[in-house]
């Protein structure tokens, strides 16, 4: 199967600022956006769906960078009342 690529007339880049330099083309399940100035492509599927985007969690995030002398706090658990020990 041959991709037909088609310019959008009057699109404007997102990127570059640029018009008339968008074109777009379709496959199967999705259509693509590509500007032939400055490279910046778009997808998104044919249905409408939104692409799942993974949810931002401590696990996924870039640690802090502690400076030089600085130590993370250590919390140590109160000892149950009856306990003593």
């Amino acid at each position: 199967m041959t991709v037909i690529k088609r310019f959008i007339a009057g699109a404007v880049c997102p990127r570059c600022g640029e018009m008339d330099c968008v074109r777009m083309y379709r496959d199967e399940a999705r259509e693509y956006r590509e500007c032939v100035r400055c490279d910046f492509e778009d997808t998104q599927r044919l249905d409408g769906t939104p692409e799942p985007q993974e949810l931002e969690t401590r696990v996924n995030q870039a640690k802090p960078v502690l400076d030089a002398g600085e130590r993370p706090i250590r919390f140590v658990p109160n000892p149950a009342k009856g306990d003593d020990k």
